[in-house]
């Protein structure tokens, strides 16, 4: 199937920092701070929901690599916001330009790739493992 996303297509999503998402929460520090891998996830997420307007009907996207640089910490109770860009397609392959951004500035940047997956046969191939 042919898949047809413009280059650029965004989206901005916003998360308050809470007991949650701290990386003393997530286990990956032991400090109440925005946890590393809760940024990531919020990339993740803008990426996904950046190009689901595009897709059909049953199809979806899958991430498969992040590489990104968690620069600033965040406390508890600060807003949040991550977006994502599409730079590249090739095929059902989607490459990303992320960055996150607190009330005091960039906070992660990176890249960050997802695929185009049919949602049914994925779930299936899943489940016959």
């Amino acid at each position: 199937m042919e898949f047809t996303i413009p280059i650029g297509a965004e989206c901005i999503v916003p998360e308050v920092v809470s007991s949650d998402n701290i990386a003393s929460k997530y286990g990956s520090g032991m400090v109440e701070v925005f946890a590393t891998p809760a940024m990531v996830a919020l990339m993740e997420k803008a990426a996904m929901i950046a190009v689901r307007p595009f897709l059909p009907e049953g199809y979806s996207t899958v991430g498969v690599e992040v590489c990104v640089k968690h620069t600033k910490a965040t406390p508890i109770g600060m807003e949040v916001w991550s977006k994502a860009v599409l730079k590249e397609m090739d095929g059902k392959r989607l490459t990303f330009e992320v960055k996150a951004w607190d009330a005091n500035g960039e906070i992660g940047t990176g890249t960050h790739i997802r695929y185009i997956i049919d949602s049914r046969r994925f779930m299936e191939k899943i489940a016959a493992r």
